[in-house]
């Protein structure tokens, strides 16, 4: 399975490795920005790799198993400090984050993410998780499926898409992705629908983020970003949809402000500092060459910023 790491080049470019310093990927997926990065750094350098599936654990162990610089650590990236800790290491050089999904969990029917590949509807992360698509889908109200639709996969047809799947649910079992995908493509109007893009591709989307609580994960894992990162460094995050950017986007502008303090204060009382200077003003997204090759890429937002 030929695994496609997106942004790349951009990667490369505004995320400059220190060759000596400790790089963190919390998202390490099928190994290929790790295995970018690791290029730049020397042997007096460590990369960090972090990934919640233990799947991926086991490919990224093999994967750079010969490297003696290299460490893979099982963690969901919010508790990326916890896992830094267990390794004795209170800051990095640079980190990244890539908030999409794996083409090995798109590509592995079992695991319940595509609606291309008929498989049990799971779609959890980590395996060891409790919550799975199939209880979401077979047990919540409707109005909660359709607002849960609506806020993750910004889908116009939520409302429609709950109503067919509780509606379905009355009468069999929903347990297969293939199953949910053709309730889902009944539910929205043909002229809504567009060329070569499933009409269940939001839906999945909403679905995979909130059992994954993807969202809630990204808040927590930027929450702790500043007390981990050495002055210098740079922290970059790819983001697959406008909820997951807009979320980075807020926090990099947060950390950016100095004095928040109210216009009318002759000093400074509130004591915050700027900690981080972006990079980016606007997301880097896949330049032509790279969405002929890799179509996936399309919807790839970057953001990069630096510690002060």
């Amino acid at each position: 399975m030929k695994h496609i790491p997106v942004l790349i080049r951009e990667v490369l470019k505004f995320l400059p490795v220190d060759p000596d310093g400790i790089t963190l990927d919390m998202t390490g997926g099928g190994g290929g920005h790790s295995a970018a990065m690791l290029k730049e750094i020397s042997v007096k350098g460590r990369l960090i790799i972090l990934d919640r599936d233990p799947e991926a654990v086991v490919r990224l162990k093999e994967r750079f198993q010969e490297h003696a610089n290299v460490t893979v650590v099982q963690s969901n990236f919010s508790e990326f400090d916890e896992a830094l800790d267990s390794l004795g290491i209170s800051t990095v050089s640079s980190v990244l984050a890539d908030f999409g999904v794996s083409l090995f969990h798109l590509k592995s029917a079992e695991r319940g993410f595509s609606f291309r590949n008929d498989g049990p509807l799971d779609m959890r992360m980590n395996p060891a998780d409790r919550l799975t698509a199939q209880e979401v889908v077979n047990s919540y109200s409707r109005e909660t499926l359709a607002n849960l639709i609506r806020k993750y996969g910004e889908e116009d047809f939520a409302w429609n898409i709950a109503t067919a799947i509780v509606a379905a649910r009355a009468i069999k079992k929903i347990d297969t992705t293939l199953q949910l995908a053709e309730i889902i493509a009944s539910a929205i109007p043909r002229k809504a629908q567009k060329p070569g893009i499933s009409p269940a591709t939001k839906t999945f989307q909403a679905l995979r983020i909130y059992v994954n609580g993807e969202l809630d994960a990204i808040e927590k894992m930027l929450g702790k970003l500043e007390a981990r990162i050495d002055k210098g460094g740079r922290a970059a995050f790819i983001s697959f949809h406008s909820l997951e950017d807009r979320l980075v986007k807020d926090y990099f502008k947060e950390f950016e402000k100095e004095c928040v303090c109210p216009p009318g204060f002759p000093v400074c009382v509130c004591g915050k500092a700027r900690t981080f200077r972006q990079i980016t003003r606007k997301p880097i997204t896949a330049k032509d060459d790279e969405l002929e090759m890799n179509p996936l890429s399309r919807s790839a937002k970057m953001r990069v910023a630096e510690r002060v």
